[in-house]
């Protein structure tokens, strides 16, 4: 903890316009939540947003929460869960959250870096024997045929790892990883189980930003270190001691009711609803992504980073911890648009909403505010599905929206996502105006 504390020591916030905005945040009005059915009058402006997106068909359903240093004030669902079976949103409703599984895994890394068992600087083959014979892939003028492999000038540590500059990518993200894994030298993601961590790097560690398979790789270090499945380590030290009791990576059979099916954008702008399937348990626990959740589960999680480590009294990560994964951790490296070679999945040359450009441990983080949104220094990620969250330190607040639809960042959803966030920053600012008169 020490060398923790001690790369802190010049990350503090402006604690006087952070108290004044938790006022503000306290005196807001807590809202239990909307409802579809038309007879009732909206009551805050988040309503308004939830009920536009479904009326409008920007999104079959959706549910959204926020909460302040004091607690949940909102909570709200519009729409459907099951379009086919007329089976409404619920604030209950369980989605499939892809990579908002990877701020999960950060934060049992860094529990383990806490306990001594883990060094951020430790070469990650000294947990990880695999990774010390990882390859960088070279293909010169772009021609697979040509492609070699040799040794990285520098060993992947456990933050590479964390701040995605480990050189790791994701195939259907990189067209050089593609095409190799097109020749069969490694197996594809696509065919499940764990052989696609065989891939070689792209670059050299900490030369680069790249998004990529840097934490199912976590994921793997958690379950070698602490000699538990992944699994198992989430549920004891993290979901447990949260409450989150509707979090899995397999989704018991008396609560897949609540699932959420999920639409696809098809060429000529519909939207398909991809009927219910029975759930296959998981071939393994990746730690980057996997995990199914409500928006309730996760914004419990949210809190805890919000409260410094700490929901209620139940601390799950030290505030000096918390601190250092909000710190930008590539330095002058900035995130970079997504490439898609599967814009069925994820459309091409995207980027998250909330001017994100440099990432933490675990997190992007925006250093510019969002107008009329997010201030400076705050944290986010998403999952494929379209579900989001932000944590902003500053005006000491945290949100989740999700969806259940493709392809991440389709136009609809990323619009109701922008739209809730001045939501959310309009109550706000409402709120204060109110408390000052």
């Amino acid at each position: 903890m020490e060398v923790l504390a001690k790369e802190t020591q010049l990350f503090r916030r402006d604690c006087v316009l952070q108290g004044f905005l938790i006022a503000a945040l306290t005196a807001w009005t807590l809202v239990t939540g909307c409802t579809d059915s038309g007879t009732k009058p909206p009551t805050n402006q988040i309503d308004n947003v939830l009920r536009d997106a479904v009326e409008r068909k920007k999104v079959p359903g959706v549910v959204a929460m926020v909460a302040t240093a004091d607690g949940v004030v909102y909570q709200g669902a519009a729409g459907k869960q099951d379009v086919r079976g007329n089976i409404p949103m619920t604030n209950d409703s369980i989605f499939r959250i892809a990579s908002m599984t990877k701020p999960v895994t950060s934060v049992a890394v860094m529990q383990l870096v806490e306990r001594g068992q883990v060094k951020l600087d430790e070469p990650a083959g000294t947990y990880l024997p695999e990774l010390s014979r990882v390859q960088v892939l070279e293909v010169p003028d772009a021609k697979i045929g040509k492609a070699k492999l040799r040794p990285p000038r520098t060993p992947i540590t456990v933050r590479h790892l964390l701040s995605h500059t480990s050189g790791f990518g994701y195939e259907f993200f990189n067209l050089q990883l593609h095409d190799y894994v097109a020749t069969g030298a490694v197996p594809s993601i696509s065919q499940g189980g764990t052989g696609f961590l065989k891939a070689p790097i792209l670059f050299d560690p900490g030369s680069r930003w790249e998004y990529g398979i840097s934490t199912d790789w976590l994921g793997k270090l958690v379950e070698v270190v602490s000699g538990q499945s992944l699994e198992d380590y989430f549920r004891q030290h993290i979901f447990e001691p949260l409450g989150m009791a509707d979090t899995f990576f397999n989704v018991p059979a008396d609560k897949q009711g609540r699932l959420v099916t999920v639409h696809q954008r098809k060429d000529d702008g519909s939207l398909v609803e991809t009927p219910p399937q029975p759930m296959k348990p998981a071939q393994f626990f990746s730690g980057g992504g996997g995990l199914h959740s409500t928006a309730g589960d996760y914004l419990k999680f949210t809190r805890m980073l919000l409260g410094g480590g700490q929901l209620g009294r139940t601390r799950i990560l030290q505030s000096e911890t918390v601190t250092l994964m909000e710190q930008n951790q590539i330095g002058d490296l900035t995130l970079r648009d997504i490439r898609s070679l599967a814009p069925q999945i994820v459309k091409d040359a995207v980027r998250i909403p909330g001017l994100l450009d440099k990432f933490g441990l675990g997190f992007a983080i925006n250093t510019r505010p969002v107008d009329r949104g997010r201030a400076a220094g705050s944290l986010a990620w998403a999952g494929a599905s379209n579900t989001f969250f932000w944590i902003d330190p500053v005006r000491k607040t945290c949100s989740v929206i999700m969806m259940q639809m493709l392809p991440f960042m389709d136009d609809a959803p990323k619009a109701v996502l922008e739209e809730f966030e001045r939501a959310v920053y309009a109550s706000l600012a409402g709120s204060s105006h109110r408390q000052t008169k």
